[in-house]
């Protein structure tokens, strides 16, 4: 990824980080995806993000909102139980904790990397929560994975990223209409590359049928066109035949009639 692109999902993980439950519920839910349990106001390992968090959930805000969940075990969360307000705060700590997110070259990929007997577990869960995942073992750790663009902008947003996600999409849509106008250019100039080489030739065919007198015994419609191309060599098959009031096709036929006369590949006649 770019430096801008790391900044931005850096920043996407702080703005997620900086979340504050107000439910004693989710707080306890969040511990758990971020793996924090039994392991006390000081846990997070060595990401300063995750360590500030931990500290944060372990405090009671002042006027806790009330919830109609009892918090989870602090060991176990009843996911297909929970609410959805405890569901996404186990996610957006097993986000923090266990996931990465690529957008490398305008392709957008999230991953979560845990103990292989939890990736079965944790794709069956995304799927509940309407997030289909795919999971597969590498090296000997479970990857659960998502590919699709869609799927990790609705994640994002439901674990509750804002600003950063808006710039994420935004950057999509930016390199999605770079790409599409580049495809464009390409095919404009590679069609008007063919262009340019065809009338090439064409003009090469005429002046050689010109110079030694077959130009002259070409049927009337062919000697039109051709004459037209001399004089508009830049001029597209639609331009000649608007000029001269024929079909597009009948100027087709003349310029290709033109050019294997003049490899004799044609008689000379009508």
């Amino acid at each position: 990824m770019t430096t801008a692109d790391r900044d931005l999902v850096a920043a996407l993980r702080a703005e997620l980080a900086a979340i504050d439950p107000g439910r004693a519920c989710d707080r306890a839910a969040e511990r758990l995806g971020l793996g924090l349990v039994g392991l006390g106001a000081g846990g997070g390992g060595g990401d300063p993000v995750v360590a500030r968090l931990a500290v944060r959930l372990e405090r009671k805000p002042s006027g806790e909102a009330g919830s109609a969940s009892e918090p989870p075990d602090p060991a176990f969360l009843d996911f297909p139980a929970s609410p959805e307000h405890c569901r996404m705060a186990y996610l957006r700590g097993r986000f923090l904790a266990r996931g990465s997110l690529s957008i490398a070259g305008g392709r957008t990929h999230l991953e979560f990397v845990v103990d292989p007997i939890e990736a079965p577990t944790l794709a069956g869960w995304l799927a509940l929560a309407g997030l289909p995942a795919s999971w597969r073992v590498r090296r000997g750790r479970g990857v659960v994975t998502w590919k699709s663009a869609e799927v990790v902008g609705l994640f994002l947003r439901r674990i509750g990223a804002g600003g950063a996600l808006l710039e994420l999409e935004a950057r999509q849509v930016s390199r999605t209409l770079r790409g599409e106008l580049n495809r464009v250019l390409n095919a404009e100039s590679a069609n008007l590359q063919r262009s340019v080489a065809a009338a090439g030739r064409q003009i090469a065919a005429i002046e050689a049928l010109a110079g030694d007198g077959r130009l002259g015994q070409q049927p009337y419609v062919v000697r039109l066109v051709a004459e037209a191309r001399r004089e508009t060599p830049e001029a597209t098959l639609t331009d000649l035949a608007e000029r001269l009031s024929i079909h597009r096709s009948a100027v087709q036929r003349a310029l290709d009639r033109l050019e294997r006369l003049a490899l004799d590949e044609v008689p000379s006649g009508p």
